[in-house]
């Protein structure tokens, strides 16, 4: 992972606009000149900034062998926080939008026997990526994907010719998860040298993570699109503390009721962020000092050692030292 830093911002021209299954739409994004995008590996996202000052997280579900195109599919949410309801109904085919290079918190392990990938609705998207480039290097996987019906159904076209040679799996539920995958069943023996990567609604999320828990460390991946339920076994107080930050050694207040980006940002610090829930790494940040209490769905045990994300964390010591 990379820390928290200004990141590039570029525009891109929306080629075209395709109705993949119910209410999911893809976007393929151009750059209006025609020039090569970033580049980017499979699990990678992006931000889209859209109307009214939104930034929203799209993982790339075209391959990364292509530079000339960046593919990214959105699940139309009139409930949900306002981006995905934005880019369907608003945006049309022509119009230009403002992204951000490619950024990877989903990345895929190099040289594993195995890949296991689990796809829970949307959460398909990054796995089309992943499937390319375990393709091109002839690696073998298998796939689940569970939807409610075949019409929630996203990239069947590209996804049938794999299911044909067993090598993907749909699960229709009709909207009862008893009804679809058997989450604990297919994850109770890990094989020697299989890697798992999932991704889905919460509730999905949850499911895997338990069935997955005695699986060996450093074998299981996910990545959230949606904040993570509650699932801890201490209750987490709010208690004051400060941060420094490093460049200038200016020393914060932290209270109890505020976080860490809020102090921060009432100070004239100019920080990114997205989600602002702990599920996005938009403000991940280098800690150089003290002992944060991580609140994230996002970052590993590895990740954690070094970095932390700074919308939601607090802090175990009185004072945390942000590399800012």
């Amino acid at each position: 992972m990379t820390p928290a830093s200004p990141k590039t911002l570029f525009s891109v021209r929306v080629h075209s606009i395709t109705d993949l299954a119910e209410d999911i739409r893809a976007f393929e994004l151009v750059d209006p000149k025609g020039r090569d995008l970033a580049a980017f590996a499979a699990g990678a996202h992006i931000d889209v900034h859209i109307d009214d000052g939104l930034v929203r997280q799209y993982s790339l579900c075209n391959s990364p062998q292509e530079r000339h195109r960046y593919g990214i599919a959105v699940l139309n949410e009139p409930d949900g926080r306002g981006g995905s309801q934005a880019l369907c109904e608003k945006v049309s085919e022509g119009d230009t939008l403002t992204v951000s290079e490619p950024r990877n918190h989903f990345r895929l392990v190099d040289g594993a026997d195995h890949y296991l990938l689990l796809a829970g609705g949307i959460g398909v998207t990054p796995m089309m990526a992943m499937i390319e480039t375990l393709e091109s290097v002839g690696a073998d996987y298998v796939m689940h994907y569970c939807t409610r019906a075949p019409i929630n159904t996203a990239f069947l076209d590209r996804l049938i010719p794999l299911v044909e040679q067993g090598k993907v799996f749909f699960h229709h539920d009709g909207g009862d998860p008893s009804q679809g995958l058997d989450i604990e069943s297919t994850l109770i023996n890990p094989v020697a040298g299989t890697h798992l990567y999932y991704c889905g609604p919460t509730g999905f999320m949850s499911a895997v993570a338990a069935a997955a828990d005695h699986w060996p460390k450093g074998t299981v991946h996910f990545e959230y699109f949606t904040s993570p339920e509650e699932n801890r076994d201490e209750t987490l107080e709010n208690k004051p503390f400060q941060v420094k930050v490093a460049s200038t050694g200016d020393v914060f207040d932290i209270p109890a009721d505020k976080t860490i980006i809020e102090v921060l940002r009432g100070s004239g610090l100019t920080i990114d962020t997205s989600c602002e829930d702990g599920y996005c790494a938009t403000c991940i940040t280098r800690y150089l000092e003290g002992k944060p209490e991580h609140r994230d769905g996002v970052l590993d045990d590895e990740d954690r050692a070094e970095f932390v994300l700074i919308c939601c964390a607090r802090s175990r010591t009185p004072l945390l030292v942000l590399d800012l």
